[in-house]
């Protein structure tokens, strides 16, 4: 549920706030809205926000045995060439 707030700024920063908000395609209010939740996420959650959803999704996808053994190729084919 919605509610109303009323806010007592800086002219200045309202109107740097509201130029921000039209360069992101939202609204003040919904930015305010992201800042607030962004600053009183519980500290659970902060711990984990740091990896994105892509990353996770990533993760283990790579085995570093694979990685391990292209380093050791790379580098004997670089020995070979420069011999």
């Amino acid at each position: 549920m919605d509610a109303k707030l009323t806010l007592k700024l800086n002219h200045t920063v309202i109107e740097k706030a509201k130029e921000y908000a039209k360069e992101k395609n939202t609204s003040l209010s919904r930015l305010i809205e992201n800042y607030l939740q962004s600053i009183t996420k519980e500290e659970s959650e902060k711990a984990g926000s740091n990896i994105t959803p892509l990353v996770k999704s990533l993760s283990g996808i790579i085995d570093m045995q694979q990685v391990d053994n292209f380093k050791n190729d790379y580098a004997s084919h670089l020995v070979k060439k420069y011999k």
